[in-house]
């Protein structure tokens, strides 16, 4: 049986470790960070800020310690959310806030958990410890009466999702090709 837990502030390092050789190939990520010789400590850097940015709101499912790590940010309730301020290079930086504004600018006005990322350690894939911990916060979101949404840049991962009820909602082709997608209670 699969071991599920919220995450502490003591699983960062494990998070970490897990995401940035599970986003190795991923378009944004790699959009992001391109340069083969930074990407692990600048996606260290990115994690690690999003993992901060979440922890205290009971929001971060791992299974097995880590292996695989669902970030999720539950809607909008009035607490003050930290900037994602990352301490990299200016062009990083700015490709950073260039997605980010995209992004945001297709979210949906309505109240919503956001599935931020999804992933799993190399080593522990083929096992659906992502599905399992993407229904974490899928139930969270029927409990609260609001959809989920996601954003992926990857067709893959839109075929994926698509299996598991989500529907695509908008897309984007700047700065790179990317779908946001909604998964509503009872799909």
């Amino acid at each position: 049986m699969t071991t599920i837990a919220l995450a502490t502030p003591s699983d960062r390092t494990r998070v970490v470790d897990s995401l940035v050789p599970a986003f190795t190939g991923d378009p944004v990520l790699r959009w992001l960070f391109p340069d083969d010789a930074t990407y692990p400590a600048h996606a260290a850097a990115f994690f690690g800020r999003l993992f901060d940015k979440r922890v205290g709101r009971d929001s971060i499912w791992i299974a097995e310690g880590g292996n695989s790590v669902a970030i999720w940010e539950p809607p909008a309730d009035g607490t003050p959310v930290p900037e994602l301020e990352l301490d990299v290079p200016a062009d990083v930086k700015a490709r950073v806030d260039a997605y980010d504004h995209t992004v945001h600018a297709l979210l949906p006005d309505e109240p919503y958990w956001y599935l931020g990322v999804l992933g799993t350690h190399p080593e522990h894939l083929g096992r659906r410890l992502g599905h399992t911990l993407m229904a974490q916060g899928l139930q969270r979101a029927a409990a609260d009466g609001v959809p989920a949404i996601l954003e992926t840049a990857s067709e893959g991962n839109v075929a994926m999702y698509r299996r598991a009820g989500w529907e695509v909602i908008a897309s984007a082709s700047e700065p790179l090709p990317f779908w946001l997608l909604k998964h509503e209670q009872g799909r």
